[in-house]
């Protein structure tokens, strides 16, 4: 092994490759091997997922108005309603031609985003339609706007107006003296406040990420610039005022999926995605490495199991999620070229 594969204890990829999750297949064969759409493995590996696993039982579960569970709690029914299960199917690559995937992307449209900004709401406005605007909130925004963005919407104007939202509104406040005053900010002190939060920061970023690089518009490469340093200032996980302190531990153990928190490793994959390689992530890229068993595999070490509709994976057991995005890193930051400070 040569390359990021020299940073291996042992090589995981035919372990990554078996049936069991075809979505980590699929993705092992078209990010760690960059095998072409057209090849067969990768045309099988995307028909098996819409057939077998997860994705087919949680569609065999989706009400036919396109939600799970009760139709107006789609966001707070943590974490059955149909927001997160549009993200699991965006993570899981389902098919964004397959008409129920579409009617939950419809159904998520038609009830959370505000008509009157574009960005997402954890409510259903009874007297207008659309999404509570009062409540739409940051991440969520970023999350439906990334999931509608791989699930085949996003030359959608609505998910335009999504992407207009994230660029004109997400803060990446880092303790200022003057908190930000009139809507949204008002209303959401936890995500705006001194200090905006790190999580709707990380996903606002992974939905922009998913923007191919020519179609970004001069907000959007201002917007990914802007995020980029803020997380870089806080070395990915750090307290960016006292870098000796990691600002929440949970980010420090690996999960999936990962829902609105966030964590190391879902930053670094974000970063890497949008071409970054910085100094300033390396005490992220070692405590990746360290989390690293003999066998080459990493562990789930943080989940939501039993909130879900269907366990993914076992916590404290070896993940083929967790560690499919780890190689995924490896083999990104090691085809970078670094950055000073």
């Amino acid at each position: 092994m040569d390359g990021w594969r020299s940073l291996l204890h042992a090589d995981p990829v035919d372990w990554l490759l078996e049936d069991e999750y075809p979505s980590v297949r699929l993705q092992t064969l078209t990010d760690v091997l960059d095998l072409p759409d057209s090849d067969a493995r990768v045309v099988g590996a995307r028909r098996l997922v819409m057939q077998a696993g997860i994705v087919s039982h949680l569609l065999d579960l989706q009400e036919p108005g396109g939600y799970w569970g009760e139709a107006d709690r789609f966001y707070v029914d943590k974490y059955r309603g149909t927001v997160w299960q549009l993200l699991i199917l965006a993570e899981l690559a389902a098919d964004p031609a397959e008409p129920r995937i579409r009617a939950a992307c419809e159904f998520i449209l038609d009830n959370s985003q505000d008509l009157a900004s574009g960005g997402f709401s954890a409510y259903r406005s009874a007297m207008h339609g659309g999404g509570r605007h009062r409540e739409v909130i940051p991440c969520l925004t970023g999350n439906m706007v990334w999931s509608l963005i791989r699930l085949g919407y996003l030359h959608d104007d609505r998910v335009q107006r999504g992407i207009d939202w994230i660029t004109a509104y997400q803060r990446f406040d880092d303790g200022i003296e003057e908190v930000p005053t009139g809507w949204p900010y008002d209303k959401a002190e936890p995500c705006w406040g001194r200090h905006t939060c790190h999580m709707g920061i990380v996903k606002a970023l992974k939905a922009l990420a998913e923007i191919p690089e020519s179609q970004r518009t001069t907000a959007v490469v201002r917007t990914i610039d802007e995020g980029v340093e803020y997380l870089l200032k806080h070395r990915v996980y750090k307290r960016s005022h006292d870098l000796n302190k990691i600002s929440k531990p949970g980010w420090t153990r690996f999960g999936f999926p990962l829902m609105y928190p966030t964590d190391v490793l879902e930053i670094l994959d974000i970063l890497t995605k949008l071409g970054c390689r910085d100094a300033r992530m390396q005490d992220a890229m070692d405590l990746v490495l360290s989390k690293q068993q003999t066998d080459g595999r990493w562990t789930l070490e943080s989940t939501f199991n039993g909130k879900f509709w269907i366990d993914i994976e076992a916590k404290n057991s070896p993940s083929k999620w967790v560690t499919l995005r780890a190689l995924r890193v490896l083999k990104r930051f090691d085809g970078l070229q670094m950055a000073s400070i």
